[in-house]
């Protein structure tokens, strides 16, 4: 039997409640997601001002980190023509992003979530996810 073991809501409410200070200080407004161990949607927030079409690229961006246990960025070279994952995006249904802003949620050697950040750059996405992050 499978032991898992998930983010919860408290921390996740904690992790973007840290992510929404950052985007506030650096003057992005954000869509910021949580995804629990099973890539499940937990919780999200779309601050002030933050554009409606970077509500999906949040989910997607925290669905596509923990899927594939690395953050969106380290994605980007490998799905680039002649690279080795050339074509990602189009799979889990059109799913996978990759570019700045998504990162895996980690407890241990256990990966518990994911949190995705959208609205900005993608330094600012990634700033933004990274003080996410931290917070847990």
């Amino acid at each position: 039997m499978l032991n898992i073991v998930s983010i919860s809501l408290a921390d996740a409410k904690r992790v973007i409640s840290a992510a929404e200070a950052k985007a506030s200080a650096i003057g992005s407004p954000s869509n910021i997601a949580v995804v629990d161990a099973g890539g499940n949607l937990l919780a999200h927030v779309r601050m002030d001002g933050a554009q409606l079409a970077s509500i999906t690229h949040s989910i997607n961006k925290a669905f596509t980190s923990l899927a594939c246990k690395s953050a969106t960025r380290d994605l980007a070279a490998d799905a680039q023509p002649g690279g080795q994952f050339y074509g990602i995006a189009n799979s889990v249904e059109g799913r996978i992003i990759t570019f700045a802003g998504g990162i895996p949620l980690v407890d241990g050697d256990a990966y518990v979530g994911a949190v995705g950040v959208s609205g900005g750059t993608g330094a600012q996405d990634q700033s933004v996810a990274e003080a996410a992050v931290a917070a847990l």
